[in-house]
């Protein structure tokens, strides 16, 4: 069995992710500085700084004992939920086709309902362009993240806003870039 230590944030360090995490949002596809915590995975620093006892939360890629998931539920007393029914994703692994249709998208008269998506991805730059428009994009915004799940682009169109759910690509040093769900996302070619 594999021991993982609760990983519990300082008043400070949760702060600075809490605000790290809100920059990104409110400045799509500009980067934002998470903390770095020692051991703990840069995905899960956003869900640690925002669970609580009354917010469902589901770890994708944990340890085969599920680790990161106890010990989140631990440090915040956040219930563990299918991804279906969680609010908040920690994503450590590339999801795959389809994983990110499967996650709650809210509906037009709540769409406050959807899930922040915390995506661990290889790097924010080198892989297939995005461009970005919308409320706090002027004009436009391209982004080049690394690991996006193939079906990212296809997820979100089929959420029609104001449902859909809010991303964090987070490279693993701690560098993220927000996506909310009023944002609009094309594929360059």
């Amino acid at each position: 069995m594999t021991t993982t230590a609760v990983p519990v944030l300082d008043g400070d360090t949760a702060q600075r992710a809490f605000r790290a995490t809100l920059d990104a949002l409110a400045h799509p596809g500009v980067r934002a500085a998470l903390p770095p915590v020692a051991a703990v995975p840069a995905a899960l620093l956003p869900v640690l700084a925002l669970a609580d006892l009354d917010t469902p939360v589901c770890v994708l890629g944990d340890t085969p004992d599920g680790a990161w998931a106890d010990a989140l539920g631990t440090a915040t007393a956040a219930p563990v939920a299918p991804l279906a029914g969680a609010r908040l994703v920690a994503a450590l692994r590339p999801l795959a086709a389809g994983e990110l249709a499967a996650v709650r998208t809210g509906s037009a008269a709540a769409p406050e309902e959807a899930a922040l998506v915390a995506l661990a991805v290889a790097g924010l730059d080198g892989g297939p362009e995005l461009v970005l428009s919308g409320p706090g994009v002027p004009g436009s915004r391209v982004i080049a993240p690394r690991g996006c799940p193939p079906d990212l682009v296809a997820a979100r169109t089929a959420a029609a806003f104001p449902a859909g759910p809010d991303l964090l690509l987070i490279a693993p040093d701690c560098a993220v870039v927000g996506i909310p769900r009023s944002t609009r996302i094309i594929e360059e070619d």
